[in-house]
């Protein structure tokens, strides 16, 4: 990004708030103007690549951030700095606890992309539960005959149970468009208020192991923690109904690694894998991403891959940076606090954090 300062809207008599976009996003920041037309936008180069890129910094008030690391050799420039918004949900790139010590507020934008990631998720569990990607890959070589080659096993809807790990925003909004296809849909999220259940329409069942020995279908919707980083791994797996498959549209280091999908992908007892996400972006050089680039016959259609746009659409585009930009706004000008993500021990963080939000 160049480091230079860029204006948006005219001069007011008011205080031009000065807000710092840290990376990503290019000029002009005209969708973040509008949210905050008080406001005079610079797009940050890397602290310290020169003395003036360091003055932006010591002179912001805010930060709109997106995947700049902003931890502890960033934190002590932030002489001004009020607050820090995330342009998206997940703030596992946050020093939350650094930003603290500077009396700095951390905030997400939880909700601009919920529609979006779910009707994903929906679509990446019917086209596992239906094999579609399975039967468009195999009936490319078919000759002489069609319908003969059908996939087995191949369960009713009805039949099957869908388990959904972290039971928030996202999570909810999956399980309400998946309740017209009948499937028997379980629930596990502690975090979660007594009779969350009740009043979403979902059993909820009070461990992990019990939902992974259960669900035909597991589509996981929990945010990036210490808690959940690496939770899918070789003993996750091993705990899941044989025959099973996996959805992932949250985050893509609560997979431990492509060896243990590998495996058990290979073995048999997975029996799909549709992601969004994965643990390394863009994928690292892997057996099972080779494996899924030449189509080999073992994983035919079994690997569904995404760059990481459940997310997207021009709408969730737009409301991330607006809501981002007007989060900025509403502290600075009015005082007010919205997603407030507190430090380990604070007020308002984990539970803020672990709603089952992408």
């Amino acid at each position: 990004m160049a480091g230079h300062t860029q204006v948006q809207g005219s001069a007011s008599p008011e205080k031009r708030w000065l807000v710092g976009i840290t990376d990503h996003i290019v000029p002009p920041a005209d969708i973040e103007q509008e949210a905050f037309p008080e406001a005079e936008f610079l797009f940050l180069s890397g602290p310290g690549e020169t003395d003036e890129s360091s003055r932006q910094w010591q002179q912001v008030d805010a930060l709109l951030a997106w995947h700049r690391r902003i931890g502890r050799a960033i934190t002590p420039l932030l002489d001004s700095c009020k607050i820090v918004v995330r342009y998206g949900v997940g703030f596992d790139t946050v020093d939350v606890g650094a930003l603290a010590e500077r009396g700095i507020r951390l905030c997400n934008t939880p909700d601009y992309g919920t529609e979006e990631v779910a009707d994903t998720a929906c679509a990446m569990i019917l086209a596992v539960q239906r094999k579609l990607v399975e039967y468009d890959r195999a009936c490319r070589g078919f000759a002489d005959t069609w319908q003969e080659h059908v996939l087995t096993p191949h369960a009713r809807t009805s039949e099957q149970v869908l388990g959904v790990i972290g039971v928030g925003r996202i999570g909810t909004a999956v399980v309400n468009r998946m309740k017209p296809f009948r499937y028997r849909i379980v629930g596990y999220d502690p975090y979660q208020p007594s009779g969350h259940e009740k009043a979403i329409g979902y059993e909820r069942l009070d461990s992990m192991e019990e939902l992974l020995a259960e669900a035909d279908i597991v589509t996981v919707h929990c945010p990036l923690t210490d808690e959940t980083r690496g939770m899918m791994d070789r003993e996750f797996f091993d705990r899941m109904k044989p025959g099973a498959s996996l959805v992932n549209t949250a985050r893509g280091a609560i997979l431990a690694d492509l060896d243990c999908l590998e495996a058990v992908l290979r073995s048999g007892h997975l029996a799909s894998a549709a992601l969004d996400v994965l643990p390394s972006e863009p994928p690292e050089d892997h057996p099972l991403i080779r494996a899924w680039r030449d189509r080999a016959p073992w994983l035919r259609g079994r690997l569904i891959i995404t760059p990481h746009t459940a997310w997207h659409s021009d709408r969730a585009w737009y409301e991330m940076r607006y809501k981002a930009a007007q989060t900025a706004r509403m502290y600075l000008v009015s005082g007010k606090l919205r997603n407030l993500i507190a430090p380990a021990g604070g007020s308002g963080a984990p539970e803020l954090g672990r709603q089952g939000d992408r």
